[in-house]
């Protein structure tokens, strides 16, 4: 019992952790009665069990486990906290608990997890669920299925996802396990029940036995939908609801709510999608294209097979649409057309939206494929054409369906009508606008009177089912001329009709109806009912008899009604009348008099032709009373106008008579029933009197009241086509006026514009000028209406003229056209209401674009056009897209049927040429203006690429596709771009451009959107990743965005879309969505808007995007709103290109076009070269100057003579500018056709156009600097690197230019400084640029400077020459220039520099004035970007700026991997040796592809040594035979062959010879590079490691100081191996084989190398060190974490001991360790902790706080907190548990800092019990026995035998000693080697002298200090290299066994190299004794001269043979 008092006495939490059973058992319970007393969910009591919860569930005593759980579910089900725990608890749940016996047990565990679903963590315990079923124990999987079940019956189908359920049935059903088949069954029944049909395409692939089951199940099922039993905490006031309705006794609200639920899972949702294009068969498109129809047939079924998945991926289904809708348009096998059709069903239903793109493409052509006769041909069309209707929207087809309308075929328009029917009954009353129901029921109205009854009939079905879908007020105004019979005929039709979406839509219809249009005024509405019913009363009557209700008054009194919108029906009687007289026919004259006779007094019509004018006015007189009283249906128009234009007619003279003449006509017309056959009569005379000033008013009048009665349209078509058939310019001017009155007051729907236009164009160019203004006012008037679209007709017009009409419309830009007055009432048989046109801009913009007649291109987009578009050549690839570009041009306006075009234009949308695809954008751009809102159709397959665009790296291409985004969506709206997935894929792509434009973009459209579709939920994924983004700019714009993306989807729906995110991000998302929703915006409000900005209102908006493609249609400018600076550059230059380009050849006369047809560079082998040594031995005048003197010209002229065309010369150095342009236009030309020329003349070229510079004509100095973008971008892609000498020659001369005034020179300028660091290294740039900041030209200064923040932001600090420091001085004076411009650029570039590197710029720049500085750092708190942690970070990302800047392809090809070989290559390149500099970069390029290809021609450059006779080998010089280690028996021949053979190779990797080194490093690089063999390499690391820092410091103390030396030679050395390591590195393998001293070495090499500053100063020396800097990366990255960690704190150590170390390596070795410590969190699992604490313990140990603050940096003491911060963090109080290997840990503060910070850190809970165990330990630590020392020894010793760890075995080892200096280690060391004895004792030795600060001091150099070392040292040093390298140490003695046991490539010595490097000096010494003259150079290597004894013919013939191995394995 004693124990029981124990435990008794403890807090609960700690009961609950007792390792007694009794204890728990108590501690549960009361935990449980805790848990039920607390009421307040927030009760801290909770947080306390927070972390026990788990162990509540798991425990492994079943009897505690079931109280645990009991305790479980009520903490679950009442504490706050509780859903922390969920993936825990439940996933504890799932393996402990489900598998228990007890059913008591499963019961409490199903009930805790649908506790958690309850608590709104349903997606969590789902997760677990899931993961459960993979487990293998039935029982669990049977509980987990039960569970999911439950849960789903319990809280239904949308808390519980169906999909990843339904996806794993049909595996459930496959088990051996009947009760998980069972259970499997069961919930499949629960699923079926919720979802019904859907269910049974996923599993319709299951047993047949099982299926049939499952159907027995299911219909026993109650039809009813089902409901919820059980509601989430957020939901249960709903219950409570619910239950009061159910108590009340009706719940059918509740009922209702629910049926929303069971259609919203769609079975398609459910499926995988399958991949079909890559099963094609590989000859598919050869088969389908066979002459024969069985091959044909045989390529259709394959693809029928694989349409028949239900879900299909997307994917580039355009051929195989293209194949197919051929077969369906042009096969004769009518049976094949059929399997088409099919085919093309199937990718419609498989693919769903994403086939959308292709309906356009094929629905002509099965319509018109109708034609067909044969019932299962027109069947499978049929079902083809509803499938894809499905994928699209009748607005994009309807284009299509319209045209097929109008086929002679009966059959056609039967089908087409009958598909029209069928897709009205897929849409609603919103989706069938008035927009689109006028064109189709205009095209069903003329089938309705077709002579075949087919049409008829299913032209009925089709207008009743749109009567039946949008209701009868929307329909009726199109069918108002259509007689009863039929009108009940489709009435009739109306009521059979089913609709798909219930009769919910007609309901919803009707109710719309009432609603007036949006835009309409409350009062207009109000007045449109009034006077419908007025009207509508008389109705009853016979039908002609309604108009008699309504006496004839003013005709504006039908306004209302039409302009409320609502049926009409009153108007509609008229309007049956009219129309039948409208077809009047022609009367004889003696009909008329008698009609005439009968109406008028006999007086009038005998005094009509009266020789008295008075008669004739008092005829007039009587002429006008008896009108006035005429009823409208006896008034005979015709007869009556015939009356008035007898003799004289309308060639009456007197003024008075004809006044009234006219205003009769003006009567009649609005009176009578008024026939365009009357009209035609009066008309001719009333255009002769409009120019009359006394008659010209009333002719006006009575044109209007004409124009009232036979429509606008027409009547003006007539009159102006008369006005300008005569002479008469003021009746021509008078016309106009009268035209533009007239189109203001009835409006412009219905007037044929181009029509117009050909007469307004007749009229501008008259030579009257009151018709042109009369002309240009009309045109005024027009564009009021038409919108800027209007100005394109004019283009051509001369400049003066068009500025006239330019200034005409800037003055109507911002008015709204006027309300119409007129025409009202009758116009609705035109189509358009009027008053809809006027008053609803979403329509009535659009109908006024219709309008435009649009020309068909499709004939013009021929096959061959579209291959040229896609053609190799990029000159034809530009032919191809200008002509596309002219054809567009010149039709204006087109069709949207383009044909292929769109796949040949999304095709150039990724040109590698960016000239190209910037012209493409515009002629993008160019079609949306000329295609209108039809272009919507091409949104997805050509839109969507645009946006893929702006992900582009170059500037002006994104500024280009986002003007065209923004061109297109101004037609299309944004509907069509945020509907289905494609937006949300584009920003799903990780690209920082494309990221930042889109969501900038979206962020300017969204807020003026009133709805969006619902597929604008797909991006917010991609926009909360995109809050995440590593660049800073994207991060912004997608804050920008969020308020406009909750405005649409609102907040509930964004924060439940956090649900996915990790929970860190998830907080800050959250905290992110709180603060939009404060800023939330609203969503603008629909009437307000549409009255505000009627039709024309968008006009302004649309003007300069439509007006910018048309003036340069060649090469385009860029949209003006991004930024017109660039706009204007690009057009201008390109202009200038395009004009030139076309002059040259013009102008050329016969003569000279014989003379030009060679080559226009000549290739004179090695003359770049000569004339560079000319120059470097001052043989010619050096290229320098500040103006260009005559000789400096005549020499150009001289060297140019031998490698130019004479006649390319002449041009080159003529007095005339315009020459200078020819030249360069021609040398444009020859540009990519003469590359090689073009680089043997480089610097001829170069300097020619330094003189250019000095030129004033502007136009040759773009002309230059146009060639100049072209050349670097071809010499980039040609991997070509200036020459220093074409360099300073031609970059001084260019940064002048960055000074000159125009804007346009200066963008060039910049744009060629920065293609050259693409082929000139950038810190070789520097100093140039540098050079320009000392201009007088303060223009030069700020473009310089702004350049020179430009190279630090792209390269990093590392350009700065000579050094960061001096250059930023230098920059930093420019901080106190008068000119403002240079002043903000200096700072700029200072603010760059402190973005890359932090602080220390304040102390690069030195001192600067007080106001400087406050400046400086004003600036810098402004700039947004945070420096970043360490510029480590920049130096990783470097080589991948370059690459991807690089446009060379194959370096595009390779993977990150070899980045680092590809920027080798570009500092070898550079080195003046081309030829050598081509050898390295075969070997070290790692193409894969040439390595497969080329193996032979690798090796065959492989080092000559294998070519050497062996004879010379019997000289002096002996090399011993490597020794071979005993290998295990199945070890084969082979292997051991390749291990002594690759110790070989590394042991001349350390040579002294530089050749010889290059030559093994290239051998080895081979090796790396295969992946199989690099295995081989394993074993042999640290040796190779050894051997290669070995050779560093060979380079770093000998080679560099060399004179003689070759530097190249060195940076070649260098590279190689550099190259080797980064191999070395990638392989993780391999890497993790180096040990701690060996890359404590490595690093301390490497660090060396990146401080020496010699190296900076070579050509190349830049590159090295970048190279190093990829390479260090890639060793912390890669090497095994604990080793280099391990090493990196000693190499700190050792640093700061090191007096002589310079600062800057302890600062670099820091940065290391930084590095390390960020990747801490991704590798601490994989880290010997007790090691890594152990070091640190060491470190802290040397360097106490109080010593390393004395330290002149804080950064050590820093370094040191930080790393010891992260482990404490990732580790949590568990770190003290890793001090095991420390001995005495109060000899460093380490074990007091780790509790300090653990206080710090740890929570209140818990931490008491921690420290008192910790405290527990450490006494039991330091009570360290007797009888434990011998282990602890023992543990010491077997440390220093072990290869890793020998240093720290032998610091233990003196540690120990140096505590009990009485301990005796003699056993320990007794039966070990001799070798062994004195190592160990030499190892404690130099520790000593390390800790008393006499040992080796590593300088910065990385000499070491071992001069007080006796002879001896060296002979142990020398043995240990022989026993390394497999070598006897003497001939009799055998090694010891310990050398024998341990592989040779691993050194018994963790840190040897200081042993090694004093042994080459030595090496080389004895090398030089024995060396005799005939001895090649190569032969000697590194182990051969280890030794002098004498040789015996045996060991000659043994090397021999080696030799011939090694030669034949390398074969």
């Amino acid at each position: 019992m004693g124990d029981d008092s124990e435990w008794m006495k403890l807090p609960v939490d700690q009961k609950c952790e007792h390792k007694l059973w009794k204890a728990r058992l108590s501690g549960y319970e009361e935990a449980l009665k805790i848990f039920q007393k607390v009421k307040d969910e927030k009760s801290p009591e909770w947080s306390k069990f927070l972390g026990l919860i788990k162990k509540f569930v798991t425990d492994s005593n079943a009897v505690v486990q079931l109280k645990g759980l009991e305790a479980a579910l009520v903490y679950v089900e009442n504490a706050h906290v509780a859903g922390k725990t969920t993936g825990e608890v439940v996933s504890g749940v799932v393996s402990k608990v489900f598998n228990q016996p007890k059913a008591k047990a499963k019961e409490l565990g199903i009930e805790i997890c649908l506790m958690y679903i309850e608590i709104e963590k349903g997606e969590a315990v789902q997760e677990e669920l899931l993961k459960g079923l993979d487990n293998k124990n039935p029982k669990i999987i049977v509980a987990c299925i039960e569970t999911l079940r439950k849960a789903l019956s319990e809280f239904g189908s949308k808390i519980i996802l169906l999909k990843p359920i339904i996806k794993v049935l049909p595996k459930l059903f496959e088990s051996r396990e009947k009760a998980v088949r069972d259970e499997a069954k069961l919930i499949a029944v629960e699923i079926y029940r919720w979802i019904r049909d859907a269910l049974r395409p996923p599993l319709q692939n299951i047993n047949s036995v099982q299926l049939k089951e499952l159907e027995e199940e299911w219909v026993k099922l109650p039809t009813g939908a089902p409901k919820p039993s059980r509601f989430l905490r957020s939901q249960q006031e709903l219950e409570a609801k619910l239950e009061q309705q159910q108590s009340a006794g009706g719940d059918a609200e509740g009922g209702g709510d629910d049926g929303d639920e069971v259609p919203q899972i769609d079975a398609y949702e459910l499926l995988e999608a399958v991949e079909i294009l890559s099963k094609l068969p590989k000859d598919f498109y050869d088969k389908i294209e066979a002459k024969k129809w069985q091959e044909r047939k045989e390529a259709l079924e394959a693809v029928e097979v694989l349409v028949k998945n239900p879900k299909l991926e997307a994917g580039d289904y355009a051929d195989l649409v293209k194949a197919l809708k051929k077969v369906v348009g042009k096969d004769t096998n009518v049976m094949l057309v059929a399997l088409a059709a099919k085919c093309l069903t199937g990718l419609a239903v498989g693919l769903r939206k994403k086939f959308g793109q292709y309906a356009g493409h094929v629905v002509p052509t099965i319509l018109e494929k109708f034609k067909e006769k044969k019932p299962q041909v027109v069947q499978a069309l049929q079902e083809a054409i509803d499938a894809i209707f499905l994928t699209t929207t009748l607005q994009n087809i309807s284009e299509d369906i319209l045209a097929v309308m109008d086929n002679k075929n009966p059959t056609i328009k039967q089908q087409t009508s009958l598909f029209i029917a069928r897709s009205f009954r897929h849409c609603t009353a919103s989706t069938l606008p008035k927009s689109l129901l006028k064109p189709f029921c205009a095209a069903l109205l003329k089938h309705i009177n077709d002579s075949a009854p087919e049409v008829r009939d299913a032209a009925f079905e089709a207008l009743g089912t749109a009567l039946k879908v949008v209701g009868e007020k929307a329909v009726n105004p199109f069918l108002a001329d259509v007689d009863k019979l039929k009108l009940d005929k489709i009435k009739e039709c109306s009521e059979k009709v089913e609709l798909i979406h219930g009769k919910k839509a007609g309901l919803a219809a009707d109710k719309k109806e009432v609603k007036p249009v949006p835009g309409r005024t409350a009062a207009s509405g109000a007045a449109g009912d009034k006077d419908t019913k007025d009207v509508s009363a008389p109705k009853p009557g016979p039908l002609k008899k309604a108009p008699a209700t309504k006496p004839g008054g003013p005709p504006k009194k039908g306004k209302p009604a039409a302009q409320g919108g609502t049926g009409s029906t009153g108007t509609k009687n008229k309007k049956g009348l009219e129309t039948k007289e409208i077809v009047e026919p022609e009367l004889s004259i003696e009909v008329c008099e008698e009609k005439a006779s009968a109406v008028l007094p006999a007086p009038c019509i005998q005094l009509l032709d009266s020789s008295n004018w008075k008669e004739r006015l008092a005829c007039m007189e009587e002429f006008q009373k008896a009108v006035e009283l005429m009823d409208r249906t006896e008034m005979p128009c015709q007869a009556l106008v015939r009356m008035l234009a007898k003799k004289p007619g309308w060639k009456e003279t007197n003024f008075q008579v004809m006044q009234m003449k006219l205003h009769i006509v003006a009567l009649i017309a609005q009176k009578g029933n008024f026939s365009k056959t009357s009209a035609q009569i009066v008309l001719d005379g009333l255009v002769d009197k409009i120019g009359d000033v006394k008659c010209g008013n009333n002719a006006k009048e009575a044109l209007t009241a004409i124009a009232e009665a036979c429509m606008l349209p027409w009547t003006a078509e007539q009159v102006m086509s008369m006005a300008f058939s005569q002479k008469n310019p003021k009746n021509q001017s008078e016309t106009l006026n009268w035209l533009s009155n007239a189109i203001k007051e009835f409006g412009f729907s219905g007037l044929n514009v181009k029509a117009f236009i050909s007469n307004v164009k007749t009229a501008l160019a008259a030579t009257n000028p009151a018709v042109r203004t009369s002309a240009i006012t009309l045109l005024g008037v027009m564009y009021l209406y038409v919108g800027p679209s209007l100005r394109m007709f004019f283009e051509d017009e001369k400049p003066a003229l068009l500025s006239q009409i330019d200034a005409e419309f800037e003055k109507m830009q911002g008015q709204n056209p006027p309300a119409p007055t007129r025409g009202i009432s009758k116009h609705s048989t035109s189509g358009t209401d009027e008053g809809e046109d006027g008053d609803e801009p979403d329509d009535g913009g659009n109908d006024v674009v219709d309008l435009l007649p649009r020309t068909e291109i499709s004939d013009k987009i021929t096959s061959e056009l579209v291959s040229k578009i896609g053609d190799k050549n990029w000159k034809i690839r530009k032919e191809g897209l200008d002509e596309v570009a002219g054809i567009i041009n010149e039709a204006k306006f087109i069709q949207p049927n383009i044909g292929e075009l769109p796949t040949a234009l999304k095709g150039r949308l990724n040109d590698s040429n960016k000239i190209l695809v910037q012209q493409t954008l515009n002629i993008l751009q160019q079609l949306a203006v000329a295609m209108g809102p039809n272009i919507k159709q091409h949104v997805k397959n050509l839109g969507i690429p645009i946006i893929t665009v702006l992900g582009d790296s170059k500037n002006n291409v994104r500024a280009a596709a986002l003007a065209t985004v923004n061109a297109w969506a101004e037609q299309t709206g944004m509907k069509e771009w945020l509907e289905g997935e494609d937006l949300s894929e584009e920003l799903k792509k990780e690209n920082p451009f494309l990221r930042q434009e889109l969501l900038g973009w979206l962020a300017e459209k969204l807020p003026t959107l009133r709805s969006t579709p619902t597929d604008l939920i797909l991006c917010v994924p991609h926009l909360y990743s995109c809050l995440e983004d590593r660049n800073g700019d994207v991060r912004k714009k997608a804050q920008d965005a969020l308020p406009f993306f909750m405005m649409h989807l609102g907040y509930e729906k964004m924060a439940k879309a956090t649900g996915k995110l990790k929970p860190t991000s998830k907080d800050q998302v959250l905290a992110m969505l709180e603060k939009a929703k404060a800023n939330m915006p609203a969503k603008p409000a629909a009437p307000a808007k549409a009255t505000s900005k009627p039709v024309g209102g968008s006009a302004p908006a649309k003007f300069q995007p439509t007006s910018a493609p048309v003036e340069d249609s060649v090469s385009g400018t860029i949209e003006p709103k991004p930024d017109p600076k660039k706009a204007k550059a690009l057009g201008v230059s390109s202009k200038a290109k395009t004009a030139q380009g076309k002059k040259v050849p013009s102008k050329t006369t016969l003569k000279d076009d014989e003379d030009k047809s060679g080559p226009i560079f000549i290739l004179v082998p090695n003359g770049k070269e000569q004339r560079m040594r000319d120059e470097k031995s001052l043989k010619v005048l050096k290229w320098n100057f500040t103006t260009p003197r005559d000789e400096y010209i005549e020499q150009l002229k001289t060297q140019m003579s031998s490698c130019v065309a004479k006649w390319l010369q002449d041009e080159m150095f003529h007095s005339d500018f315009q020459h200078h342009n020819k030249a360069l236009a021609v040398m444009v030309d020859h540009l990519e056709s003469e590359k090689e020329g073009v680089i043997g003349c480089l610097d001829l070229i170069l300097k020619w156009l330094t003189l250019r510079f000095f030129d004033t004509n502007t136009s040759v100095l773009m002309k230059a600097l146009e060639y100049l973008k072209l050349l670097f971008t071809l010499l980039s892609e040609e991997e070509y690197h200036l020459t220093e000498n074409e360099a300073s020659s031609f970059i001084p001369y260019l940064i002048l230019k960055v000074g000159e005034p125009k804007d346009v020179i200066r963008k060039d300028v910049r744009a060629i400084l920065n293609r050259m660091c693409l082929v000139y290294p950038a810190s070789k740039m520097f100093p140039f640029i540098m050079e320009g900041t000392k201009s007088k030209n303060s223009k030069q200064r700020a473009e310089c400077l702004e350049e020179l923040g430009c190279l630090v932001e792209s390269y990093g600090m590392n350009v700065c020459q000579p050094t960061p420091g001096k250059a930023l001085k230098e920059i930093a004076i420019h901080i106190g220039d008068r000119d403002n411009a240079v002043r903000n650029a200096a700072l700029n570039t200072i603010v760059t520099v402190y973005n890359v590197h932090g602080d220390q710029v304040f102390k690069l720049i030195g001192t600067l004035s007080e106001k400087d500085m406050s400046m400086l750092e004003e600036r810098i708190k402004r700039s947004a970007k945070r420096p970043s942690a360490a510029p480590i970070k920049q130096v990783e990302e470097k080589p991948q700026r370059t690459q991807s800047m690089s446009s060379n392809a194959n370096m595009l090809r390779k993977g990150p991997a070899e980045d680092m070989s590809s920027k080798l290559n570009q500092a070898r390149s550079m080195s003046g040796h081309p030829e050598a500099a081509q050898m390295v970069r075969r070997e070290f390029q790692l193409d894969l592809d040439e390595i497969e290809n080329d193996n032979g021609t690798v090796r065959c450059e492989m080092p000559e040594l294998v070519q050497h006779k062996l004879d010379d080998i019997f000289e002096p010089v002996l090399i011993p035979e490597p020794k071979i280690r005993a290998v295990s028996p199945h070890f084969d021949d082979m292997h051991s062959n390749t291990a002594s053979t690759i110790n070989f190779i590394i042991s001349q990797v350390a040579s002294g010879d530089i050749n010889t080194s290059i030559q093994a490093l290239t051998q080895i690089d081979e090796v790396l590079r295969q992946e199989d063999k690099a295995e081989a390499m394993s074993g042999h690391i640290d040796q190779f490691l050894i051997a290669t820092f070995m050779q560093l410091r060979l380079i770093y103390n000998t080679h560099m100081a060399d004179e003689k030396l070759e530097k190249d030679e060195i940076i070649k050395l260098y590279s190689c191996i550099i190259g080797n390591m980064i191999s070395l590195f990638q392989i993780e393998s391999l890497a993790r084989e180096a040990s701690t001293g060996v890359l404590k070495d490595l690093m301390h090499g490497l660090i060396t190398l990146m401080l020496d500053s010699r190296i900076e100063d070579l050509e190349e020396g830049q590159q090295v060190i970048r190279s190093v800097n990829l390479l260090v990366v890639k060793v912390l990255e890669k090497s095994d974490q604990t080793n280099i960690l391990s090493a990196l704190l000693v190499l700190l150590q050792d640093s700061l001991l090191a007096t002589a170390s310079s600062p800057k390596f302890s600062e670099l070795v820091m940065k290391c360790l930084w590095r390390m410590v960020r990747l801490l969190p991704d590798t601490i699992n994989s880290i010997n902790l007790d090691r890594i604490l152990l070091d640190i313990h060491i470190f802290m140990k040397v360097f106490p706080k109080e010593k390393l603050k004395q330290c002149k940096s804080e950064f050590p003491i820093r370094t040191l907190k930080t790393l010891l911060h992260t482990l404490c963090k990732l580790k949590g109080p568990k770190i003290l548990d890793h001090l095991t290997m420390i001995d005495n840990k109060n000899e460093s503060e380490l074990e007091a800092h780790l509790c300090r910070m653990m206080k710090h850190s740890m929570d209140q809970t818990g931490s008491k019990s921690d420290k008192e165990t910790e405290k527990g330990a450490s006494r039991i630590d330091e009570k360290s026995s007797k009888a434990k020392v011998n282990d602890f020894l023992a543990e010491i010793f077997k440390k220093i035998g072990s290869k890793e760890n020998t240093k720290e075995g032998l610091a233990e080892l003196y540690e120990y000693k140096k505590k009990y200096s009485d301990a005796d280690i003699e056993p320990f060391l007794k039966n070990s080697s001799q070798f062994f004895q004195s190592y160990v004792e030499r190892g404690l030795r130099v520790i000593e002298m390390e800790r008393e600060g006499k040992g080796r001091i590593p300088t910065s150099t990385g000499n070491t200090n071992g001069e007080e070392v006796g002879p001896s040292v060296y002979l142990e040093r020398l043995k240990i290299l022989r026993q390394r390298c497999g070598l006897d140490n003497t001939k009799d003695d055998r090694p010891p066994l310990t050398s024998l046991l341990s592989k040779p490539a691993v050194p018994p010595v963790a840190s040897s190299t200081d042993m090694l490097h004093s042994k080459l000096s030595q090496l080389r010494e004895s090398r030089e004794q024995h060396q005799h003259s005939d001895l090649d150079s190569n032969q000697t290597h590194p182990s051969g001269t280890m030794t002098t004894s004498s040789s015996s013919t045996a060991n000659i013939d043994d090397l021999k043979k080696r030799l011939e191995r090694i030669k034949s394995s390398r074969k």
